[in-house]
């Protein structure tokens, strides 16, 4: 495959499992079409047009012609300057390494990380929050976030990637929709009882699995096992976490459990400020899920994976 068939690839793919209605998001497409024939030419000339067809800011090809081929990958959960050191240590020893992949954004791609998080308003809609209020809550959010983010050395890996002529791209909230995707739809379809019972069904995902042996796997922070789960809502994709705000309106909303890749102190509180159960599924875990169900599509297209930096590599079968 060439470098533009898996970015095109993994867009589709996020695309195909996100939240949000397929309509939804190929509104916002039209809108930034509509928004760039609109700008003046010096306007045009500052835009990036990959917003014209990818709705994820935080995924991007960040070095490498879309033209190389590739047949061999090096991904990993974060891929920075000292993954990309290895990837030309690897090829060194005569496995070429033709295109690192990393889960977590580097470059514009983390500068642009804030984009993606209105995605939670149409999650929490999804849920029973009105959209306004959604709306109103993530506001401030992803400002903080955006400013957050400003200070950040953004192209330290991609300098070093550049320098060392290794390919480097990074597939993020595609890859936390598989996998937000893959969760709901098992809670759904279970229906687990009790917060014991979400925890077993995470447990018998392999990736979780193996969470477990390296002390990272879930874990019931607030709630007991013993404790009905009620309806439970999977909170994986949408950049990074939310609001504080948004406890309230969702136990309002009759979500009683959360189940989510990690948590803070503060969202914590406030979620046991609304007696909001919480499961964290574990961070390196889930994100190894949602990047395997994507290089799965690779490895069935003759890609070979080597996974190195947090990424608990399982393959399932088709």
């Amino acid at each position: 495959m060439k470098i533009e068939e898996i970015y095109r690839l993994a867009i589709e793919k996020g695309m195909g499992k996100d939240p949000r209605s397929q309509e939804v998001v190929l509104k916002l497409l039209e809108k930034e079409k509509k928004l760039y024939d609109e700008m003046k030419e010096d306007e045009k000339a500052e835009f990036d047009t990959e917003r014209l067809f990818n709705p994820y800011g935080d995924t991007r090809v960040l070095y490498g012609a879309p033209d190389r081929e590739v047949s061999r990958v090096l991904a990993g959960i974060d891929m920075e300057t000292g993954e990309v050191l290895l990837a030309d240590r690897v090829s060194g020893q005569g496995r070429k390494i033709d295109l690192i992949i990393a889960h977590h954004p580097e470059g514009k791609a983390l500068s642009a990380l804030y984009q993606v998080m209105k995605l939670q308003e149409d999650v929490l809609n999804r849920f029973g929050v009105p959209i306004n209020v959604a709306e109103g809550i993530m506001a401030s959010r992803i400002n903080e976030v955006k400013l957050g983010l400003m200070p950040l050395n953004h192209n330290r890996a991609v300098d070093a990637a550049r320098l060392l002529d290794i390919p480097l791209m990074c597939v993020h909230t595609p890859a936390d929709n598989l996998v937000n995707d893959l969760i709901q739809k098992l809670m759904d379809e279970k229906q687990p009882e009790t917060l014991g019972d979400v925890v077993k069904l995470l447990k018998e995902i392999p990736e979780y699995a193996a969470a477990v042996r390296y002390n990272a796997g879930p874990s019931i922070v607030l709630g007991k096992k013993e404790k009905r789960a009620g309806k439970v809502m999977v909170d994986m994709t949408g950049g990074t976490s939310g609001s504080e705000e948004a406890y309230d309106k969702l136990a309002m909303a009759g979500v009683g459990t959360l189940v989510v890749m990690h948590m803070g102190e503060k969202h914590r509180k406030e979620a046991e400020k609304y007696h909001i159960n919480v499961i964290i599924a574990g961070h390196m875990a889930s994100d190894s899920l949602g990047l395997n169900l994507f290089l799965d599509e690779l490895a069935g297209r003759g890609i070979e994976i080597i996974p190195c930096a947090g990424l608990l590599r399982y393959k399932r079968e088709e």
